[in-house]
């Protein structure tokens, strides 16, 4: 109750300060920071979607506009007032955030998690090229030999079927199976012991690791995750499924995927995606999607984002993107992504903070998502690894079947966070102190 009073207090406090200082002008003031929020969105669209002339204009707009803006708050002598009352704005949000985060324990990225006896014959894959050479900073593998397990270190340079060598540790009696890599290559891995009922360990030593932040691993260091074969807890995760293929986070269709197919990627991520953006969203061979599920049909879509289990809202996490609220919800996230001309840029730009209803973006979840394109086969990037996959597309949800295994003592996710609800805050700051936890569950 407290932090939705202090909420409230926040918000109001920040109109104020603007209507203090400048009276109703504020109100104009408030207009102006949109318009160049606006301007500013619609030259990076520029930038992202043209070459040559426009896309040098847009990048001039994209910087001129916020400047400009700037310099009209600091010569009518709005800067400082604008900039506590951003300030205050933000402390209500967070505020609000935390009056309606449930209070309690929270249930983990698995529920029932439960304390295990050390693995008797564990089998450990690592590859040498993920994360910049993690697996040699860190010496994971003689650490991992130290606890008793199988290595088996992949070639840099020989192709090797990982869910082949996960099989043939099954076959050959590994009890555990455990991956030091990527995420492309936890999914591989993590299928094959789902499928024969085997507990999971992720030893974080990719580049990005969303999975292992999402299971509350230390990404800053792999070693850690090591305990797990001593002392360790247990619980069940979904996996997910793009037609036949697993994946432990996400498959992307659309923009993204077609940027990754190009072969320059890998060595040039921003070049080539700069020279490959006008052509995949404003040329003809523009990817255009159709994402369907249940009673819900979306169409001309330029991305697709199909999720293990919904990820919170970008805007509520925007310090550590990419967590998701769980990992057990039995439901796939879809972000639909269409913005396709400078207007619909700048609507979004002015509304961030609309979550699932901002123009061109749509936020669902479902158990099953059909993508259709206008071809027989559709460009995927299944968790980051580019792919082809027949159309239509069917992903779905495989709930619980995963054991995984982590660290008894581990770092953890943050709080989940909900997005601000101001009937709700007021709901709360208005409520007696027995009705609190009634008022926050409303």
């Amino acid at each position: 109750m407290a932090w939705a009073r202090l909420a409230l207090l926040a918000l109001m406090a920040s109109v104020l300060v603007l209507l203090v200082n400048a009276g109703l002008k504020g109100l104009l003031w408030v207009l102006i920071a949109v318009v160049g929020a606006a301007l500013t969105a619609i030259g990076l669209w520029w930038v992202l979607a043209h070459s040559g002339v426009v896309r040098a204009a847009g990048a001039l707009v994209a910087v001129l506009a916020p400047v400009a803006t700037l310099v009209l708050f600091a010569l009518h002598g709005m800067l400082w007032p604008a900039c506590l009352s951003l300030g205050l704005w933000i402390l209500a949000l967070a505020a609000a955030r935390i009056a309606l985060t449930p209070t309690g324990p929270s249930p983990g990225p698995g529920r029932e998690p439960r304390p295990v006896p050390a693995a008797l014959h564990p089998w450990v894959v690592m590859n040498p090229r993920s994360g910049e050479g993690k697996v040699e900073r860190f010496h994971l593998v003689e650490k991992a030999r130290a606890a008793g397990a199988s290595i088996v270190v992949l070639d840099p340079v020989r192709h090797q079927d990982v869910a082949d060598l996960a099989r043939r540790a099954v076959a050959e009696g590994a009890d555990l199976l455990a991956v030091a890599g990527g995420d492309g290559t936890q999914a591989l891995v993590a299928e094959v012991a789902a499928r024969h009922d085997v507990p999971f360990m992720v030893i974080p030593a990719g580049t990005r690791n969303h999975f292992a932040l999402d299971l509350g691993l230390d990404r800053d260091d792999p070693a850690a995750a090591l305990e797990a074969f001593t002392d360790a807890v247990e619980f069940r995760v979904d996996l997910g499924f793009a037609a036949d293929r697993v994946f432990v986070n996400n498959a992307s269709f659309g923009t993204y995927a077609a940027v990754v197919r190009e072969p320059t990627y890998r060595e040039a991520k921003l070049r080539t995606a700069l020279e490959a953006l006008p052509v995949l969203l404003t040329g003809p061979e523009a990817p255009r999607l159709c994402m369907r599920t249940g009673h819900t049909r979306i169409e001309g879509l330029q991305a697709l984002l199909v999720s293990n289990n919904p990820y919170r809202p970008a805007v509520v996490d925007s310090a550590r993107p990419g967590l998701r609220e769980s990992l057990d919800s039995g439901r796939l996230g879809v972000l639909c992504v269409r913005i396709d001309t400078p207007g619909r840029a700048a609507r979004l730009s002015t509304r961030l903070l609309g979550g699932p209803r901002s123009p061109g973006v749509t936020r669902l979840s479902s158990c099953e998502v059909v993508v259709e394109a206008d071809a027989d086969t559709v460009p995927a990037g299944i968790d980051g690894e580019s792919v082809v996959l027949p159309a239509p597309a069917v992903c779905r949800v495989a709930p619980g079947v995963l054991r995984v295994r982590v660290p008894r003592h581990r770092p953890g996710t943050p709080p989940n966070r909900p997005v601000a609800h101001w009937r709700r805050v007021l709901r709360l700051a208005l409520a007696r102190p027995g009705r609190q936890r009634i008022s926050a569950a409303a």
